[in-house]
This record gives C-alpha cells, structure tokens and sequence, in this order.
C-alpha cells in the first residue's frame, strides 16, 4: 500500500510551458505513443517548486504523466496533464478496490508504519458511533469529512452499518492539514455526535460552525493518538483485533473482514 504520497510542494497548481506534445488526430491507441514526457522535461516544468524529478511514469489514469519526486530525502508522487500545464497533488484510487494505485508503486519506499494497536488505548469517548453502538463487533474509523476517498468510504460505512446490526463503528474524526476546513467540521460534528451533521459533511454539505472550545482538545486528542500510532492518513480502519488497514473497503468485504472471512 502506498504510504504519504505527498510532499511539500509550494502550489497545488501552476501554470507551466505552453508547448507540449500534440496527440494524433483521432487518437485512440497507446497514450504513450502520442504523450511522451522525460525527467529532464518534467524537471524544467517543475523548477519553480525545488523538488527533483527521480522519474516520469504514464499514470493508471490515461490523461496524466505520474512523477516520482524527491525533496528534502522524502519521495512522493505528483501528476502532470497530458497539456503539460497543470500540476496535481494526491493518488490515484481505484473505484474498484477503494485503494490507491500507482505506476511507480515498487519505486517507492515502503515505511515501517505499525500492523497494529491497543484498541483499549483508543480514545472513544470522542467518536461518533454509527450503526449499533451495543455491537459485539467494533470497527474504529480514522476519517476526515473533507477527504474525497474518506467520503466514499463514508458511504460505505453507512452500508455496513445497515448489512451489519451488530458492529458498532466508531469514527474518529481526524482532520488533515491539507484540508483546512475539515478542522471546523469535525469539531462541529462532535460537539453534537449527530449522525445527520456527519452525513452532511460527508456530503459536502453546509454545517454550523463550531461554538464550545472543549472540542479543540477533542480533535486534537484524537489526532494526538493516531500519530502515537503511525496513523497518518485517511481513511484508516482498525478491525476489533488491532489490526490496521489503510484505506477503506466496500461494505460486503469489510463485513467479512469483521467476521474474520
């Protein structure tokens, strides 16, 4: 599984070289036979941003040339239009599995991050619980309302919650820096625990803002405990035993992973 894909780049978008290979009229065969950009090309693209192109790669997802980049000893991936104007930062996820994909996957460094947890070291006075909060079955979720694959798999939360009657899932708010607003919503949405304010922000919906400072410390415990335990992204499950799973699953397989299937 691909482990913090981004790195500090100065902008999320930049407008670069107006020249870039034209694809053949009509096109419809290989992408690279018509879309070609090398490391030494994509390095003059990227001067601006300080970080050194290792290697240049099609992406999973025809449109995109994927960079396998470099700075401060840290490697992450970027993408790259076809244009060769556009700059874009995050992963690539299948529809299919819920997990990210990657052309330069082997390339890069697996980090050491921790299999498992304490579950009875998690902090649930501070979730939201979905589903049957009596469950026998405990299933911990570290989420973020703005995160677009956090949203998918909040989706098929609600799912399991309904194909499921007897797993309580417990969903840690843990808002991302990349995602500024996220700190408020969360805060919000625990204040009250409300099941409809954490579907609407997992709709992208409006939400009032945040009004008791005790919820400050209450993300902030949260996100305290996730980075104890090598939990750096979302969505992260924990499955009853400990077990940490990166990313989310669709509602039949994280049933049979609760299980034990």
């Amino acid at each position: 599984m691909l482990k913090e894909l981004c790195i500090a780049v100065a902008t999320i978008m930049i407008i670069a070289s107006s020249s870039y290979a034209m694809a053949k009229e009509g096109c419809g065969g290989e992408c690279a036979s018509c879309h070609t950009l090398s490391v030494k090309d994509a390095g003059e693209l990227l001067k601006k941003t300080g970080i050194n192109v290792k290697s240049v790669k099609q992406a999973p997802s025809k449109g995109l040339f994927e960079i396998l980049v470099e700075k401060d000893n840290k490697q992450g991936i970027i993408f790259i239009d076809y244009g060769k104007k556009y700059l874009l930062q995050g992963m690539i996820v299948s529809l299919d599995t819920l997990q990210p994909v990657s052309a330069h996957e082997q390339d890069l460094p697996q980090s050491k991050q921790p299999t498992s947890l304490d579950v009875s070291k998690i902090p649930v006075d501070k979730a939201v619980v979905m589903g049957n909060p009596k469950g026998a079955k405990k299933l911990y979720v570290f989420t973020d309302p703005d995160c677009p694959y956090c949203r998918t798999g909040h989706a098929e939360l609600k799912k399991l919650a309904k194909i499921a009657p007897n797993v309580a899932i417990h969903i840690m708010l843990f808002p991302l820096p990349m995602h500024p607003g996220s700190y408020d919503k969360s805060r919000s949405i625990l204040e009250t625990k409300s099941l409809d304010l954490l579907d609407k922000a997992f709709e992208g919906k409006e939400i009032p803002k945040p009004i008791k400072e005790s919820s400050k410390k209450m993300i902030d415990e949260i996100a305290k405990f996730a980075t104890a335990n090598g939990i750096s992204g979302t969505p992260t499950m924990v499955l009853p035993d400990g077990t940490i799973q990166v990313g989310m699953r669709d509602a039949e397989t994280m049933k049979r992973m609760l299980e034990g299937k």
